[in-house]
């Protein structure tokens, strides 16, 4: 680890200009998270938002009616959204940066060990079985871990849970779950059921409340918070298994504590929003653009701007139309284009 932080210039050498690169991506972040509780069918000035939440914080005055109003606009209706959109899409990009960090490859999305494919078979399995939001969730959560534990396992059984096995683990897991939705979207009915499998499939922040909050941010913030400290021992890896090994590295740890990480978080993902594409794959480019490769500040950029690209895309799933859309069509919309830049770097190689 010394020869690592040895070779990153220190602090007072980096220009002023890229230091202040660093806190673009929270300084975003914030300005979304402001913008998305101002703006909707009732929107407000900027100005009026912060003098409330001033007000909250008991450090301005404001007519009792008036904040009564503003209490239930922004706080009880616009703030859960605003709080899933952070969590979700920040859980999303230091995801996929981290897996991207884990396997070499700037392809590599949340969804490739089958945790996205076993969470969304799992939420089709409780709405054909009846169940309510809260087991739908669960059902959720627990099978996009047993995705990844299947796919973890028969690399382990089949290579030693090499990268290679880990990566063939994780598509036969996938395709398994992928089978399981197609059979029980088959079998749902096309009148009832089938059309909640399919809007969940599409993603959704409408249904957040604080309730899911409540037992989801506690996890999820660790969760991100656990791979943005992971950044140096995974800039390691990135040399090769022996020579992080020789720089006192656990190899084995470092791996299976990011995949059991970004799993817990990708799958609770999956719980309160349902399936939300693209976010892992485009969002860490973005940041490595910005920040540079080093994982120890691509992390943390990757999770900031992670939350001000889903809260853009929220915003424009609301206002877009009269009717609200699936926010998995806005961030595909969105992704796309960014996508064919990530081809054109491709193909001149991953080196910034």
């Amino acid at each position: 680890m010394a020869e690592i932080a040895a070779a990153r210039p220190p602090l007072a050498a980096v220009p002023a200009f890229a230091r202040l690169r660093w806190l673009a991506a929270p300084l975003l972040a914030l300005a979304a998270a402001l913008a998305a509780l101002s703006f909707g069918r009732y929107p407000l000035p900027a100005w009026e938002t912060v003098h409330f939440l001033f007000a909250a914080a008991g450090i301005a005055p404001m007519a009792p009616d008036r904040y009564a109003l503003l209490h239930n606009l922004i706080v009880e209706i616009r703030l859960p959204r605003v709080l899933a959109a952070i969590l979700v899409g920040a859980s999303l990009s230091v995801s996929g940066a981290a897996y991207q960090a884990l396997f070499r490859n700037p392809l590599v999305s949340p969804g490739l060990l089958g945790v996205l494919a076993g969470a969304s078979a799992g939420a089709a399995l409780a709405i054909v079985a009846g169940a309510d939001w809260l087991l739908v969730q669960t059902s959720a959560f627990v099978m996009g871990l047993a995705a990844v534990g299947i796919g973890v396992g028969i690399a382990h059984a089949f290579g030693g849970g090499s990268i290679i096995m880990l990566i063939l683990g994780g598509i036969l897991s996938g395709a398994l779950f992928a089978s399981l939705l197609t059979i029980v979207k088959y079998m749902a009915d096309p009148y009832s059921q089938l059309p909640s499998i399919v809007y969940w499939l599409m993603g959704s922040l409408g249904q957040a409340n604080f309730d899911d909050m409540a037992w989801a941010a506690i996890p999820m913030a660790l969760g991100i918070l656990l791979l943005c400290l992971m950044g140096r021992a995974l800039d390691a890896l990135a040399m090769g298994d022996d020579e992080a090994r020789a720089l006192g590295v656990p190899v084995t740890a470092v791996r299976l504590v990011t995949i059991a990480a970004a799993t817990l978080i990708s799958a609770m993902t999956v719980s309160i929003a349902g399936m939300i594409g693209w976010i892992g794959l485009i969002v860490p480019h973005i940041a490595r653009l910005l920040v540079g490769p080093g994982n120890a500040r691509l992390l943390p950029a990757a999770a900031s701007l992670g939350a001000a690209f889903l809260l853009f895309a929220d915003g424009l799933a609301r206002n877009l139309s009269t009717a609200e859309l699936p926010i998995g069509i806005v961030t595909e919309l969105l992704g796309i284009p960014v996508f064919l830049i990530v081809l054109h770097r491709v193909r001149r190689g991953w080196t910034s």
